[in-house]
């Protein structure tokens, strides 16, 4: 794919082009082992600054400290709880205290070492401590590898719904180690992989071919398989991103395919490890094509086919296997608090086939209700 340069010291580097505040994404096994000597010029006093969750902490940590201290450099972890819920505004005070705590500087990076919600806890932290400090993404999950990382969104939930706080806010680099997901639960693979096959129901109906072909290889840590998947998956993020980053055209729009309804499936359960956010994006990508169909967009084969791939690596395809029993009112008063909501409208990603996504800004909320109910019986 256009924009992956590859084969320097064994590594993949992604360019994201966002004129002066362009950064690279480097993937390579073992790079969180190496990942000193990326990381120290962005570290300005001999010490690194690293958030993370008691999880990762457990998992990940010493391999970077270990790096860090062959350099010479000092880290100082800031470890906050593990989930969905640690994306709130205790927790953003939490961090912004502790930061400020360590005695932070504009000049000095922070690092991000874990899953979507410390990267983008960690990035509005960043955006607004000392009104902006850089920071760096080390995504450990696949769902961050090859989304959340990338692409400079950071955020936290309210109850109101998820991400509605934050910042469009770019990191300077971001380090991708797919070694990082062999001590991951299949069930975050799984979530994770959501966003992998997102890409070629976007507009890579080829990559969606290469995905039912591979799919399971990649979940069970096929090497191969996962750097393919992580490197291609990134440059069509990167792609997206610098065409469009804050989604004034519509073109980073295409990346929000299935979090319509899923974000509605996920504040249903609480924004809770019930439905995992990969989880409730699998059965929004179904939803949407299914809606799709009923709309007189898409044909029911290829909604099918959607849905097939994602029961075959066990993932939702919909409200009753994603563990949802609400009617459509209660889901459609979920989606009206949709961050992309104007005008009154939420707008929807609908298909018209595989590869070909599309914005629709004039969905009727009251046939997505009917639609829901009949996708609840």
């Amino acid at each position: 794919m256009a924009g992956i340069i590859s084969d320097i010291d064994a590594m993949t580097i992604v360019p994201v082009e966002l004129g002066d505040r362009r950064y690279d994404v480097m993937i390579a096994d073992g790079l969180i082992d190496h990942a000193a000597r990326h990381l120290a010029p962005w570290l300005k006093r001999d010490r690194a600054i690293i958030v993370t969750d008691r999880n990762v902490a457990d998992a990940q940590l010493s391999r970077l400290v270990a790096s860090l201290e062959d350099a010479g450099i000092t880290a100082q972890p800031i470890i906050l709880p593990p989930g969905e819920g640690t994306k709130s505004w205790a927790h953003l005070a939490e961090l912004v205290d502790a930061l400020l705590g360590l005695g932070v500087e504009r000049s000095e990076a922070i690092i991000a070492l874990g899953g979507g919600v410390i990267g983008d806890l960690t990035g509005f932290a960043a955006s607004i401590v000392k009104r902006g400090c850089d920071f760096i993404q080390i995504p450990t999950t696949l769902l961050a590898q090859v989304d959340s990382s990338v692409g400079g969104k950071t955020a936290i939930n309210t109850g109101a719904g998820k991400n509605l706080v934050g910042a469009f806010y770019q990191p300077v680099l971001v380090l991708i180690d797919p070694t990082s997901l062999d001590s991951l639960p299949m069930r975050d693979r799984r979530a994770g992989y959501a966003e992998v096959v997102k890409y070629g129901l976007i507009d890579d109906a080829d990559f969606f071919q290469w995905c039912e072909a591979n799919g399971e290889k990649l979940l069970e840590g096929d090497a191969q398989a996962r750097l393919y998947a992580i490197a291609h998956s990134v440059a069509a993020k990167a792609r997206i991103v610098g065409a469009d980053e804050r989604e004034t055209t519509g073109t980073r729009a295409l990346l929000n395919l299935g979090h319509t309804f899923g974000h509605a499936l996920e504040a249903e359960t609480g924004f809770s490890d019930t439905l995992l956010h990969g989880e409730g994006v699998a059965a929004g990508m179904a939803l949407a094509y299914r809606y799709s169909v009923r709309k007189g967009l898409c044909n029911g084969q290829d909604a099918e086919r959607v849905a097939a791939h994602l029961r075959s690596v066990g993932l939702p395809d919909g409200l009753s296997a994603a563990g949802v029993q609400a009617d459509g009112a209660t889901l459609a008063a979920h989606m009206a608090h949709d961050k992309k909501a104007s005008g009154g409208h939420v707008p929807f990603l609908l298909a018209r086939g595989i590869g070909q996504t599309f914005l629709d800004k004039q969905v009727e909320m009251a046939d997505v209700s009917a639609f829901l109910d009949g996708e609840a019986r």
